[in-house]
């Protein structure tokens, strides 16, 4: 019985996903990833080398892509399940029956699941096509090319939908704040298994128990069979995302499965099983008394006026009420034109919804910042403490453009007299003076020190970081998305000084200030194009 009740509840939930036009767009995001790897945009380099494209290579490579990039991407897409049936009633519904809250987090767990699994077979068609297309090896064996994602991609994504589920129920992590530190949580448990290889490159036990995603052990086993036929090969491997050539290749026949890595699967699976049970511990079952805090202090309820305080006709008699309501004048508001009046009081209130909520102590890290970046050296500015002050407002930032979906004003905010004139240049400029203000110590530095291509690129920075949050939070309208890109971004080019994607420029290698002046001006526009789109329809 409860295995049939928690099959509906699955199905449910997963149909209810797919017939989201969010779940073409994850659809489509899974065929481009098997397009790049089928053109080479995304290669499995062991440095020169790389496998003749036959069934193991393909099947393999494919798998890295898939369990690499949806461990890190399927959690921002399956996160909100809870959520969602909070905001559309149905947890209430649930809450009414006998179904506990062990069942419930892990029928979401398996669902979360079912949608990324969906993502994993499109790109497992994507390899069957790529060996047809690559033709080094026309010969299709169905287990050497399909295996890999049974063994490692499926169990990733079911341990991505597991920590999605936790995050969700843990207030702490429910918001931003758990979009910004699951990318951290993923560096690590990536970097945990690279890190017990032994000196001479090989693999043990723990390798695989501690790779919850595969590539260590997938990387592993390719570099353990070249070393066999390629004594120059010097241990190297990555997943190089560009238009790269290798150009040497070998003949790679596959994995060696062996009781260990075949248990260290299931174990992926089991903990996933766990974390979702773990979830249960801290999940409120739709009712806020129940809500898990370490603060355990009760608070007064709200106290609740009465009618004759609220309202100046109630408890009045007909005749009275008629007399009042026909002497009250409502003056009516004149049609002004914009004025930069106005205007500064909009970018004021903006600045202040933006900025509400905050404790006290997320102010002194801001103001330490700051003047940490004044007085540190230049490069210590611009390479350490001013790349962390990008990163501290960016649950700020990530506000802009969502409110109106959030809070349910949109249909109240676009129906005000100049709205997409008024409210719109204001939400920018006021992300704007966050960005100038966090960051603003760099520039004083660099004014200091009369650095002015570092202050150009310093400008197109806090140009573009306010035009990228508004442009994805108004096509998007929920701040997950500028959350998961804007700290994949900062953590690949600021913090890692990588050309091409260093917007803060960090070092005069990397900063393109004109790059991101113009990518500023297109996002602008584009968040422009978005609201006019959604004033037109509302």
């Amino acid at each position: 019985m409860k295995a049939r009740v928690l099959y509906h509840l699955v199905r449910a939930d997963f149909l209810e996903r797919v017939r989201r036009y969010n779940f073409l767009v994850t659809l489509a995001f899974a065929v481009y990833l098997g397009y790049c790897a089928a053109t080479g945009k995304i290669v499995v380099r062991l440095d020169e080398y790389r496998g003749v494209f036959n069934s193991a290579w393909v099947g393999c490579a494919m798998t890295l892509v898939a369990s690499l990039f949806l461990s890190l991407i399927g959690f921002y897409i399956v996160k909100g399940s809870i959520e969602r049936d909070q905001e559309t009633r149905v947890g209430h519904i649930l809450a009414t029956t006998p179904m506990t809250k062990s069942f419930y987090t892990v029928a979401k767990m398996i669902s979360n699941f079912a949608v990324l699994a969906s993502m994993v077979g499109v790109i497992a068609v994507a390899a069957v096509a790529m060996q047809f297309l690559k033709a080094e090896d026309p010969h299709v064996h169905l287990w050497p090319l399909l295996s890999p994602f049974v063994l490692f991609a499926l169990p990733s994504v079911a341990f991505t939908g597991a920590v999605a589920i936790l995050f969700e129920s843990i207030p702490g992590l429910r918001g931003g704040i758990g979009n910004v530190v699951y990318f951290f949580l993923w560096t690590a448990l990536l970097a945990v298994p690279i890190s017990s290889i032994d000196a001479a490159g090989r693999l043990n036990a723990g390798n695989y128990f501690s790779d919850f995603n595969g590539t260590v052990s997938i990387m592993g086993q390719m570099q353990e069979d070249l070393r066999a036929v390629a004594p120059d090969y010097s241990h190297g491997s990555s997943l190089t995302i560009g238009d790269t050539k290798t150009t040497k290749t070998f003949l790679w026949n596959g994995l060696h499965p062996t009781p260990t890595l075949y248990l260290s699967r299931i174990t992926t699976l089991l903990v996933a099983v766990i974390i979702a049970l773990i979830a249960a511990v801290f999940f409120h079952r739709f009712d806020p008394a129940q809500e898990w805090s370490l603060n355990k202090s009760r608070r007064a309820p709200p106290a609740t006026a009465t009618p004759a305080t609220t309202n100046g006709f109630a408890n009045a008699p007909p005749q009275a009420a008629a007399a009042l309501a026909s002497s009250a004048h409502l003056t009516p508001l004149p049609k002004s034109k914009s004025s930069p009046f106005v205007l500064s009081r909009t970018i004021a209130a903006e600045l202040k919804l933006m900025l509400k909520g905050h404790r006290w102590w997320w102010y002194a890290v801001a103001a330490g910042l700051f003047i940490a970046s004044i007085a540190s050296p230049v490069d210590a500015s611009r390479g350490g403490v001013a790349v962390v002050a990008l990163l501290w407002p960016i649950l700020v930032w990530s506000q802009m453009g969502t409110r109106e979906a959030r809070f349910n004003t949109a249909s109240l905010l676009f129906s005000s007299q100049r709205s997409l004139v008024r409210q719109l240049p204001a939400v920018w400029i006021a992300g704007l003076i966050v960005a100038a203000a966090t960051n603003g110590g760099l520039a004083i530095r660099l004014l200091i020190a009369h650095d002015r291509p570092a202050l150009a690129a310093w400008l197109a920075c806090t140009l573009f970081i306010p035009s990228l949050a508004l442009a994805l939070g108004i096509w998007s309208g929920t701040s997950k998305v500028f959350e998961a890109i804007y700290t994949v971004w900062w953590y690949i080019g600021p913090a890692h000084h990588l050309p091409g994607l260093d917007f803060l420029g960090t070092s005069p290698e990397s900063a393109e200030p004109t790059r991101y002046l113009i990518m500023g001006a297109v996002l602008l526009a584009a968040a422009y194009a978005g609201r006019r789109s959604k004033l037109a329809y509302a």
